[in-house]
């Protein structure tokens, strides 16, 4: 089954990061979250990506162009004009780049993906967020409701401690940045059937509105309700706690083993 990531907005609240490179480049670690991302899906087999390009998108095919090249230690003859990889730490991805256009919408992009899908079943997320998303969960899910989509359903950290407050005055609780009880929004990881082309229109159309918006309507929209961790990295903020989760190896997005 193919992957589709969408990785081509301007990822302008993020602008600190995403002058001189497109947002799904931005590292964590010493890694784009790309690369998390895709590494989440090979830890459960999918290695085939579709990765759907417009900002910058030139940044993104040289990475994987030269992926050797940045993973691995390598010999350089000048004078040979040949390159000799010493240590192999490459992936098993077959990776396909679709230039999609700078301001085309994600539906629009979406829809210009169709012709590489073959007519078969897809998985479709964002270039920014990563979770410890069970992907064969999702899949099962998907398949015994046998409708068009399945979303994959999440509840943020709220962004600001909660307070109890007695009629005192005095604080008698305090949670750091909980979980809301009842707001579940969109934590991207779909799983696709085709049938969603049809609700798709052209470079305008945002995925996120009337396609969804008229799925849902039609009962063809699922929820995959995700409760483990799940953190997309809309702000310079949230960069900044993805790269201390990494880097105290608190990272639970990291199912992968290498």
């Amino acid at each position: 089954m193919k992957v589709l990531i969408l990785a081509g907005g301007f990822g302008t609240r993020l602008s600190e990061e995403t002058q001189s490179i497109p947002k799904p480049m931005v590292p964590i670690g010493n890694k784009p979250i790309l690369w998390h991302i895709m590494k989440i899906y090979s830890h459960f087999g999918f290695n085939d990506f579709v990765i759907l390009l417009g900002y910058k998108g030139y940044i993104i095919k040289e990475y994987f162009s030269n992926y050797y090249l940045h993973q691995s230690d390598v010999t350089i003859d000048l004078k040979n004009n040949s390159t000799e990889i010493l240590n192999n730490t490459s992936e098993p991805w077959k990776v396909t780049l679709i230039d999609t256009g700078l301001n085309t919408m994600t539906g629009g992009r979406i829809k210009r993906a169709q012709n590489y899908i073959n007519n078969q079943r897809f998985m479709l997320t964002y270039g920014d967020g990563v979770g410890d998303i069970n992907i064969n969960s999702l899949i099962k899910t998907h398949e015994a409701h046998g409708k068009s989509i399945t979303m994959t359903a999440v509840q943020p950290e709220g962004r600001f401690g909660a307070l109890e407050i007695n009629n005192s005055l005095q604080i008698t609780s305090f949670r750091e940045k909980p979980k809301s009880d009842s707001n579940w929004i969109n934590g991207g990881f779909f799983v696709c059937e085709t049938k969603i082309f049809d609700y798709l229109g052209g470079d305008e159309m945002i995925f996120e509105r009337q396609p969804l918006e008229n799925l849902a309507n039609d009962g063809e929209l699922f929820s995959y309700k995700h409760n483990g961790f799940w953190k997309p990295m809309d702000t310079l903020r949230d960069c900044n706690t993805l790269n201390q989760l990494w880097n105290n190896n608190k990272s639970k997005w990291k199912v992968w083993e290498k």
